[in-house]
């Protein structure tokens, strides 16, 4: 790839353009280089506000138009081709940028990563990541929002991407992998989730181990590196675990101001609940992967902040230089037979009595 710069959809998120061109120039200043993809005069306009930016590694690239959460995903990209969005996977697709980002319609990015960049080899459906803070590292869950149902074959390539992207994101050498499910005996969980248990049981892969059933308690208490499930199902966790994160801060907040003594002991206190805020702060962590597709999309919260998109590019800029790509592909060539076994028509078709 000649270039590294990131094609970024300066009009996807809720707060549009400003905390895209914001975030923009807070990563440029580091040294991420990124085209800004969007009305060039609002942009423009919301440039001008940072004295610096004329140095920066910051580009424009025109976009008349723009897709809104209210537009029907497939519908809009074939329609709008010279939307921000759509905009930005072509730039990758053409070579002029090495990876697309948007924090605007999740529908959207995926048909854009399908029309634009195609699935890779031997993968049937892309799914979206997330990275859960856990007890000692990060849980990174599989699917999330991309695919509400799912066939055994499409939660056992998750495994394999899922695996994948935990070891190069987070460093974990042999991720241990987890199905999410209702319980932890064998034969708790859905069909689905019984089929794919048996497939990953039968078919071990050198770069993962599979660790079996994953109950809710499993995205947080580090038992797991890599849980997958449908997007149906993830998207609920996710959404349900940010709330959470925020419930606690709100409760955390309420009691230290509630008196003076525990407003003293806040600040001397005061460094650690800064680390407790940034674990369960998600825009610490920047945004989420849309893997399975042949080519890097970052997918930002709708509502992401300049910090979150400075740290979306940064993460987004270590995935093209560290070849994250290379290592996805070569853990679906790893994991061939595996999925061979879960296109297996006998054992995807089978059933199991379900659990009480």
């Amino acid at each position: 790839m000649a270039t590294a710069r990131i094609a970024l959809d300066a009009f996807g998120g809720d707060n549009c353009p400003r905390a895209e061109v914001q975030g923009a120039v807070e990563a440029a200043r580091t040294g991420v280089e990124v085209v800004l993809v969007g009305d060039r005069e609002a942009i423009a306009d919301e440039l001008r506000k940072h004295s610096d930016h004329e140095g920066l590694p910051i580009a424009i690239h025109h976009a008349p138009d723009r897709i809104t959460m209210d537009d029907h995903p497939g519908k809009a990209v074939r329609a709008k081709p010279e939307a921000s969005m759509p905009m930005a996977f072509e730039l990758v697709r053409r070579g002029e940028a090495a990876a697309a980002m948007s924090a605007g319609n999740s529908g959207a990015m995926l048909a854009c990563g399908l029309f634009k960049y195609r699935r890779l080899r031997g993968v049937d459906r892309p799914a979206i990541v997330a990275s859960l803070p856990n007890r000692d590292s990060f849980t990174t869950v599989l699917d999330v929002g991309a695919n509400v149902e799912c066939r055994p074959i499409n939660l056992v390539q998750f495994a394999v991407l899922g695996a994948a992207f935990a070891a190069f994101r987070h460093g974990i050498a042999r991720p241990r992998v987890g199905v999410l499910a209702n319980g932890s005996e064998e034969g708790k969980g859905t069909e689905l989730t019984r089929i794919v248990h048996q497939l990953l049981e039968a078919h071990p892969v050198g770069s993962f181990s599979y660790a079996g059933y994953a109950e809710g308690a499993g995205l947080f208490d580090g038992t797991f590196d890599v849980v997958v499930t449908d997007g149906f199902t993830g998207n609920v966790a996710l959404k349900v675990a940010e709330a959470t994160g925020r419930l606690i801060a709100g409760w955390l907040r309420n009691a230290v101001t509630s008196s003076v003594v525990h407003k003293f002991g806040a600040l001397l206190l005061r460094g650690a609940f800064g680390q407790l805020r940034s674990r369960m702060n998600p825009d610490t962590y920047g945004a989420a992967p849309l893997l399975g597709v042949d080519g890097v999309a970052f997918l930002c919260h709708g509502g992401a902040t300049p910090f979150a998109i400075a740290t979306a590019l940064r993460l987004a800029q270590r995935t093209i230089h560290e070849d994250m790509m290379g290592a996805v592909t070569a853990a679906l060539a790893e994991a061939a037979p595996l999925c061979a076994a879960a296109r297996d028509d006998a054992l995807a078709a089978g059933t199991t009595e379900k659990a009480p």
